[in-house]
């Protein structure tokens, strides 16, 4: 969708990078990213893909809110489905964001629909009724055998990420909700062509620092 608008030469950070498929797939269209991520586990798998060929990316292990890096160094700045979830305050995330970015710089970061919060991740007509309160924002959370927390993703809603964004300093250009391609038949996890008709799973949040 070339929301990030040029990148050819642009020191790009991307922030929840995971094994760095956008990372790497950035560095190949001539831009110089930078992955971040949380959990070595997928920085190792980002590790092993390069080492298979491709272009290299530097990944570095840190949390998003407080990122390791300079006032102003990068020219721009995406999430696909990382670290924006997954932080109780991402309010501060956007606010080290706007702290790297330069002047003029995007902040591009895909989430969930905030919507889906209130159905079950169903794909089929069980994911269609909706359960929960759009305006809950208790976190879900995962448990193992031992009763250790092992997954937490936090809801907010567009109000929210609008609130967020903007408190950072930072202007919202545009919220995208892309439509389920007509051509797309496959289900997996929540994903469904019967869901993808009736309501966006996809949220995109178009974003700038102001010069």
């Amino acid at each position: 969708m070339r929301l990030l608008g040029e990148i050819a030469g642009k020191r790009i950070l991307e922030l929840g990078c995971g094994s760095a498929p956008c990372a790497r797939w950035l560095a190949g269209q001539g831009a110089h990213p930078v992955g971040l991520d949380l959990s070595m586990g997928m920085l190792s798998r980002g590790l092993a893909a390069m080492e298979q060929g491709g272009p290299g990316v530097p990944l570095i292990q840190a949390g998003a809110e407080d990122l390791p890096f300079a006032d102003e160094c990068f020219d721009l700045a995406c999430s696909a489905f990382g670290a924006v979830p997954f932080v109780a305050d991402s309010a501060r995330v956007m606010r080290e964001v706007a702290r790297v970015l330069r002047p003029g710089g995007r902040w591009v970061f895909a989430v969930n629909h905030p919507m889906r919060w209130i159905f079950r991740d169903d794909p089929g007509p069980d994911g269609l009724e909706a359960v929960l309160p759009y305006f809950d924002r208790t976190p879900y959370t995962e448990f193992d055998g031992d009763g250790r927390c092992t997954y937490v993703e936090h809801h907010r809603t567009i109000g929210d990420r609008v609130r967020e964004i903007v408190g950072a300093g930072l202007v919202l250009d545009d919220i995208v909700e892309p439509d389920w391609p007509e051509w797309l038949d496959r289900e997996w996890g929540q994903w469904s062509p019967l869901r993808g008709q009736l309501f966006p799973g996809t949220a995109i949040f178009v974003s700038h620092k102001p010069e």
